[in-house]
């Protein structure tokens, strides 16, 4: 018997284009001989649409972006989403392939979580926290895990005073520095800032998709990037090194330009490279991560490891760096979709296991 996968994406978020392109990879990575695909698309203003089973890959992205289709009004979600009681069945598995918020940040995973439907990646907190690069850093400054200096703003505490908001990034982190939304990943509204001027801009670019900011000390660094797999005992992938031919990787270097050689496996010592591995899965354990994420390091010249951030829905095309790292791990992207399959199912049967009542 096929294993009944619905596929979530799109979403109300400034990274739905991406989501768009990795739904079709993902798609197209799919047995169908295995598989029956059953696609649901979030568009930009929040609407679910619900499309027509596919029997294939899909030759353009912008196909998956219904404009017609079965709408799905929000009191009729649940019974979508497991429709145990019709002929149709429940979904075997969910893949929500969102990125950003309203889709990466927990929402929809509590959503799935209350439907006790299995899905695959991270929970509610890990997705939660992870989105949240202030509260992600906080845990792993409790957790002892090294990273750079940071401070960071609510948007009504940088109107109430601009002036002392400036001086507090200029006293403790100084330039270069980058600004940065705290709540959006594929480098969207990222600035780097080199002087107050810079810095006033980047402020106000980053405020515009975020009600807070976080600002980070920059470093002079290699950037690496670990892929990890599993739930409660993680594998790491080989290293991957992001050589950005502007001044850093920013989202059209990432999805536009093509502007960035990716270098796999990194050119790093052995005993680095196992460094990162055991930060990369105390990383993940710190938030409780279970399926997979992308673990960002920086490297510098005297061989001081921070780590960046951890990524809970990475790029997932298969010329993003997490399915590359795993490609050349020995694990293939049709594999690897798979892997997050059963591993999904094998955490929700888990949870099965768990008592509710005394």
């Amino acid at each position: 018997m096929k294993t009944k996968i619905c596929l979530l994406y799109g979403g109300k978020s400034a990274e739905h284009q991406v989501s768009l392109q990795t739904a079709k990879a993902v798609i197209g990575a799919l047995d169908n001989d295995k598989y029956d695909i059953h696609p649901i698309y979030i568009s930009e203003e929040g609407q679910w649409i619900k499309g027509p089973q596919l029997e294939g890959p899909v030759e353009n992205a912008k196909q998956l972006a219904y404009s017609e289709g079965e709408a799905i009004a929000p009191n009729a979600l649940s019974t979508t989403l497991d429709a145990s009681d019709s002929e149709e069945g429940t979904f075997d598995v969910i893949l929500p392939l969102l990125h950003g918020p309203n889709g990466e940040d927990g929402t929809v995973q509590g959503m799935l979580e209350l439907l006790n439907l299995p899905y695959v990646g991270n929970g509610v907190l890990a997705s939660a926290a992870g989105m949240d690069k202030v509260i992600m850093k906080n845990l792993y400054a409790q957790a002892g895990i090294p990273q750079v200096d940071y401070v960071w703003f609510l948007k009504k505490t940088w109107e109430s005073d601009h002036e002392a908001a400036y001086l507090k990034v200029e006293k403790e982190l100084g330039y270069p520095c980058f600004v940065k939304p705290a709540n959006l990943g594929s480098s969207v509204g990222i600035s780097k800032a080199t002087s107050r001027e810079e810095l006033v801009l980047a402020f106000k670019e980053a405020f515009q998709f975020d009600r807070k900011i976080i600002i980070e000390q920059g470093v002079k660094a290699r950037e690496i990037e670990l892929g990890v797999l599993g739930n409660d005992e993680p594998e790491c992938s080989v290293a991957g090194e992001i050589l950005p031919k502007k001044d850093f990787y920013d989202y059209k270097a990432k999805y536009e330009d093509g502007d960035t050689a990716l270098i796999i496996p990194a050119e790093i010592p052995e005993d680095v490279y196992e460094e990162m591995k055991r930060i990369a899965v105390d990383s993940f354990k710190a938030l409780d991560c279970s399926g997979l994420v992308r673990a960002d390091f920086f490297l510098t010249e005297d061989g001081s490891i921070y780590m960046n951030e951890v990524n809970t829905m990475p790029g997932f095309t298969p010329f993003s760096m997490f399915p590359l790292l795993w490609k050349h791990t020995g694990v293939e992207y049709p594999e690897l979709i798979e892997r997050l399959v059963q591993l999904a199912q094998e955490r929700h049967a888990e949870k099965q296991n768990i008592k509710h009542t005394m």
